[in-house]
């Protein structure tokens, strides 16, 4: 755990002073690197022994010690800090916000992710005899998004995000069928009886889900991402741009499995998608 995620996660535990430093270090991490301790303590309107005690609760040897720690944290990639938008946030400061979090996110995310099992899943996507993709609520859109993706690979492929047509698609799965369900939490009910349903026909069922999930338990194989999500305000921002990275990379490695002759025909598909465009001399 880097130094800032440390500090995000000792909030609790601080005193009322201490908690004060901490949420300065958080708002500008930048700032503190380049501040002295009377300036920080200054900002946070506490003592400077006050910063020293602080910095020292996390394991560091005293300010410039902590400083250290937390330059590397900055200098190995954008941890992630909660960075909640409030109401009279401007527009300059939302949307930096929302950025900076979701490539924060995107970073942990990838971190945690396990190259082996993405591994078998394309093995598993490149021998499939139908791939089918389903998800609910936010992850539907990652859904659909994947078939549109997986649609040109010539290899057919469906996307359902009504539960009775995903049950019924399951019931007519058989054996070299591929499942792919996609769940943030890997707790809906619906889902979880989906991917019993589908290997209990004799489908594989790969789930993009949290790890040690109900969702993933049941599943044939999970790949799964360690994505920090904001729940004080539901709009699911975080995981599903982690979800899409993650179709993108399989069908990567979908593409570059089937090699040369297949890339090939994808260029060609390229090619006759670019007649459905206009071109600036063709607008009147």
């Amino acid at each position: 755990m880097n130094t800032l995620e440390k500090v995000q996660k000792s909030l609790a535990h601080f005193s009322k002073s201490e908690r004060k430093v901490a949420e300065v270090i958080l708002a500008s991490p930048q700032t503190a690197i380049h501040s002295s301790i009377a300036t920080l303590a200054k900002m946070a309107d506490v003592s400077e022994p006050t910063v020293n005690r602080f910095c020292r609760r996390l394991d560091t040897k005293g300010f410039p010690d902590f400083k250290l720690h937390l330059a590397q944290s900055l200098a190995n990639g954008t941890p992630y800090v909660s960075r909640h938008v409030e109401e009279d946030d401007s527009p300059d400061s939302y949307t930096t916000k929302i950025f900076e979090s979701s490539m924060a996110s995107l970073d942990t995310a990838r971190q945690s992710l396990d190259i082996g099992a993405v591994n078998k899943a394309v093995d598993m996507l490149t021998q499939a005899k139908t791939i089918s993709f389903f998800g609910l609520g936010a992850s539907s859109s990652v859904a659909h998004d994947a078939q549109n993706k997986f649609f040109r690979f010539n290899v057919p492929v469906m996307c359902f995000d009504d539960v009775l047509m995903q049950r019924m698609s399951c019931i007519n799965c058989n054996e070299g069928d591929v499942v792919v369900l996609i769940s943030h939490t890997g707790r809906t009910k619906s889902l979880i009886e989906i991917a019993k349903l589908a290997r209990e026909n004799g489908a594989a069922v790969i789930g993009i889900t949290a790890r040690n999930s109900p969702l993933s338990e049941e599943c044939t194989l999970a790949v799964t991402m360690e994505v920090p999500e904001d729940t004080d305000v539901f709009l699911p921002m975080a995981s599903r741009l982690a979800q899409l990275v993650i179709i993108d990379v399989l069908a990567t490695g979908f593409m570059l499995r089937r090699g040369p002759r297949f890339r090939e025909n994808l260029q060609r598909v390229k090619e006759v998608l670019k007649e459905s465009r206009t071109t600036k001399d063709t607008i009147l």
